[in-house]
């Protein structure tokens, strides 16, 4: 199949003179080249500003940990399109993992916001919009997170027992666990797990990509990675070699249940079943924990 010609044109702009050949969403090749390039609907323009846009960011954050992205926008019959670098990558090694957490740890992770926490446009993380914004403290950025979600899951007539629990952890678990902090809203890629890192094959470096971008606490930014696995212990280890957990280290497990608690609920908005349990389970241990905190702190 021949390359629609606005797309071509696209090409053109980003390396003068050449030949392209290949298919949309696979590799589409020059003389000297490969890219990327993808062509949407109407209705899929904001995922596509969303995902450049996280992109680009953290390539200003740490250059060369995600594709590049050379070339986005929306054509006057209102479709997006995108255009990167092409990574022909394979799994996560544990080399790789080592050489990430490093670069997470010293680099992404400590990218700063000057707008404070969230990001400037919606992403998508999976197939969930995230409507994001600016907020003032990290506290209330999540807060608002896990809120989205929670009204996502309201609007399906279902799940009122698991919304009311998301509630008390919104209004109760979140200030006390969060509140307190005393962190800078740094950059994370917002849906780090196995299937969105890999190796490029060309170099043995780490690559990260398909990124629902944020400014946030970073150790945010390990929670979907300890849910699927993926990533052996030496990344954590690493990782923290450089980045230690934040004070007060006592309650870095109950902050991980927390932030695992997101990607359980957007599992629940997007898939039901069993991930309705795992958002239970998560929301019972850290009500929990505030109970027996705020018992032992009475006594």
């Amino acid at each position: 199949m021949s390359l629609p010609s606005k797309i071509l044109n696209e090409l053109s702009k980003v390396e003068p003179g050449a030949e392209f050949s290949g298919r949309l969403g696979g590799r589409i090749r020059s003389s000297s080249k490969s890219y990327f390039v993808k062509l949407g609907s109407a209705q899929e323009a904001e995922q596509y500003t969303g995902e450049a846009d996280s992109l680009k960011a953290i390539n200003a954050g740490a250059p060369g940990l995600a594709p590049k992205v050379f070339a986005s926008g929306v054509f006057e019959d209102d479709r997006p399109f995108f255009i990167s670098e092409y990574k022909d990558m394979s799994r996560l090694t544990d080399t790789g993992a080592i050489k990430l957490a490093n670069r997470l740890s010293t680099e992404l992770h400590t990218y700063e916001s000057e707008d404070g926490f969230g990001f400037n446009v919606p992403t998508y993380c999976g197939a969930t919009r995230m409507k994001n914004g600016w907020y003032g403290s990290w506290e209330e950025c999540y807060s608002e997170m896990i809120g989205d979600l929670l009204m996502k899951l309201r609007k399906t007539g279902r799940y009122q027992e698991l919304c009311a629990k998301g509630e008390s952890i919104r209004n109760e678990v979140i200030p006390w666990l969060l509140g307190p902090l005393q962190i800078r809203p740094v950059l994370l890629h917002g849906d780090l797990w196995s299937g969105n890192v890999g190796v490029d094959s060309t170099t043995g470096e780490p690559v990260i990509f398909d990124p629902s971008a944020f400014f946030g606490h970073n150790e945010a930014d390990l929670a979907i990675a300890r849910i699927f696995g993926g990533f052996p212990r030496s990344f954590f280890a690493e990782y923290h070699k450089h980045l230690p957990k934040t004070k007060p280290e006592s309650q870095y497990e109950l902050r991980g249940h927390l932030y695992e608690l997101f990607h359980y609920l957007n599992h629940t908005v997007l898939f039901g079943g069993g991930y309705e349990a795992s958002a239970t389970r998560k929301m019972d241990i850290l009500i929990e924990s505030m109970d027996s905190s705020a018992q032992a702190h009475d006594a």
